[in-house]
């Protein structure tokens, strides 16, 4: 599986991913270790403006997210879609939560890539899934390039 499979790109922001080809490899782990393989995945990096515009034009919810994620699997086993991250979000979250910028990008990253996998955060319980998911999967990220 080629991590050129996966993209990284940016809309109404001047921020550029570092480390993408470390990124691509934790990313591909972490999916083979949900049972899954990437075909295509898309990161699109943007601002609160445009997330907000993509949330009212297609989920028609007028509030601000840090992630909207797109699922264009066409298999059960293979993950693709595209995923929308708000950089606004995640800077003013790492403040508010007390985390390193690039720790709350891995985490709306990975949550993303979950959701894909079928994970939910609606109820209580699918939150604290999701979070346990969430917080070994920046470990694996921290033990891979430590």
């Amino acid at each position: 599986m080629s991590a050129q499979r996966i993209h990284f790109f940016s809309e109404d922001t001047d921020f550029r991913l570092r480390d993408k080809m470390k990124i691509r490899k934790w990313l591909l782990e972490a999916s083979k270790r949900e049972g899954y393989r990437i075909t295509g995945l898309c990161y699109i990096f943007c601002s609160d403006t445009y997330l907000l515009q993509i949330n009212r034009n297609y989920l028609d919810h007028d509030t601000l997210t840090d992630i909207i994620t797109f699922d264009n699997s066409e298999s059960p086993a293979e993950l693709a879609g595209d995923i929308y991250i708000s950089i606004d979000r995640i800077r003013d979250n790492a403040v508010k939560y007390g985390v390193p910028e690039i720790e709350e990008l891995l985490r709306v990253m990975i949550h993303g890539v979950l959701h894909l996998c079928g994970y939910s955060d609606k109820k209580k319980d699918d939150k604290v899934r999701m979070r346990i998911k969430e917080d070994m999967y920046i470990g694996l990220y921290k033990s891979m390039f430590a």
